[in-house]
């Protein structure tokens, strides 16, 4: 039978199977000699004569065999095959490996961090990142079939858009057919999916890329990351917690079964509580820091606005498209920012914060009256923004959503030590890609046709 995953070949006992994958060791008993085959889903022992002598570890083979079954005695209950041994009847050396740069034999964490990245294709050969980039990966589906139930359709949005005040830093990207302007790369698809809502999609979801120039730390990731990005139309605060709730309580009861959620529905907590009881706006209300126990809560009635000293400015506390809760739009109209509260709720897992979302306002005037307060002048507001405001004008949907941080999320859920560890391919904590090692520099030629020119 050929090509299967080696953890398929503990059901073929009596069959004759090919397989591929590295050399895992070798154990040279003279006349006999036992080579470990490795792949993706496991290990399996292989055993043949003196022609096994050959192979070195991490060389890349091909063994056809019989699957034989172990003697009770030699039983390997350590792996998944160790009730079985493969009787290599032919074998092929597809590719050599020269000694690793980078020890794969262990969990890795000991290992310098720079190194592990600038030879990630190695450090991944290792079982906990494969474990985890699995476990990503069935996550992930999970959310999607989930969603797909409950009549979500997954869109994709641009990834060159246009530079718009969201928080953080963008990343700008040239136009060589317009010389002198720039895309950015998005910060998150927030207005492309209030756009959908005015087109009629109704209920919009995307496992996103997002990009901010933020400064990296454990729990976030430099440059790129992935989220859940979700809106809704027709729908309040309390459905859109509901939505997300049963879609963590489906997804981890299925994927991490060894999990335990504290308490569900996940418990509410309002803002001004969290920091008189916590000092914090991402609680951690563990009783006890159980590995396995995962304990959510909600965190709302946060303030619609915060001073930026620096700037000298008001800025909005989640972003500017957030909604002021209703009965709170007395206070904005008398200049009371301090007092005013978002219709905005936070999700914090074991005191990390993994999501956030609001109701947004559909409101033009009020939408132009928030960027004003956040110091835009109406000239500006219509260069930024005109087109979300022109696209309101036409009929549209009260709204609402949210964005999970999915790295952050698999990360506390597998108690990895930074979000790195959940990420095939990151960049360093000082803003260097995985492997490739940018930025760098490019060709004259290029900055030229680019009109760009480097001023040191």
């Amino acid at each position: 039978m050929k090509n299967l995953f080696i953890s398929q070949t503990i059901n073929k006992i009596g069959q004759e199977v090919e397989l591929y994958g590295w050399v895992d060791s070798k154990r040279d008993h003279k006349k006999v000699v036992f080579i470990d085959l490795r792949d993706r889903s496991g290990v399996v022992q292989t055993v043949g004569n003196e022609k096994l002598k050959q192979l070195n570890t991490e060389d890349v083979v091909y063994i056809k065999g019989i699957v034989k079954k172990r003697p009770e005695k030699l039983i390997n209950p350590k792996i998944k095959t160790g009730s079985i041994e493969i009787e290599v009847k032919e074998f092929k050396i597809l590719a050599k490996a020269k000694p690793l740069a980078i020890p794969i034999n262990s969990d890795g964490y000991e290992i310098d961090e720079d190194n592990r990245l600038k030879y990630r294709y190695l450090d991944l050969r290792r079982q906990r990142m494969k474990k985890n980039l699995m476990f990503r990966h069935r996550f992930f589906k999970a959310i999607r079939d989930f969603m797909d139930k409950q009549g979500f359709i997954e869109v994709e949005t641009p990834i060159l858009t246009k530079a718009t005040p969201e928080g953080a830093r963008d990343f700008i990207v040239p136009s060589r057919l317009q010389p002198g302007n720039f895309y950015a790369l998005p910060q998150s698809p927030q207005q492309y999916k209030q756009l959908l809502m005015v087109a009629g999609i109704e209920k919009y979801y995307q496992i996103a890329r997002c990009f901010r120039d933020e400064d990296p730390r454990a729990d976030r990731a430099y440059g790129e990351f992935t989220q859940l990005d979700v809106e809704k139309s027709f729908t309040t605060q309390e459905e859109i917690r509901s939505l997300i709730e049963d879609l963590l309580k489906e997804v981890i009861e299925k994927i991490f079964p060894e999990k335990k959620i504290f308490k569900f529905p996940f418990p509410i907590i309002t803002y001004q509580e969290a920091i008189k009881k916590y000092q914090s706006d991402r609680p951690d209300i563990r009783q006890k820091k159980d590995p396995n126990t995962l304990t959510f809560c909600w965190i709302i009635d946060f303030p619609c606005f915060e001073w930026k000293e620096t700037e000298n400015r008001w800025d909005a506390t989640h972003h500017p498209f957030t909604s002021p809760k209703k009965e709170d739009l007395p206070l904005l109209e008398k200049g009371e920012y301090t007092k005013v509260r978002a219709d905005q709720y936070d999700l914090v897992l074991n005191g990390f914060e993994v999501g956030g979302g609001s109701i947004r306002i559909t409101d033009p005037t009020l939408q132009t009256k928030i960027f004003e307060i956040m110091g835009h002048t109406k000239k500006q507001v219509k260069e930024k923004f005109g087109h979300l405001l022109e696209a309101f004008s036409y009929g549209v949907p009260p709204h609402g959503g949210i964005a999970l941080g999915l790295d952050r999320l698999v990360q506390v859920i597998l108690n990895e030590p930074s979000v790195r560890e959940v990420i095939a391919f990151p960049a360093s904590s000082g803003g260097r890609t995985a492997v490739m090692n940018a930025p760098s520099l490019v060709e004259e030629e290029q900055l030229k046709e680019l009109g760009i020119k480097i001023v040191k």
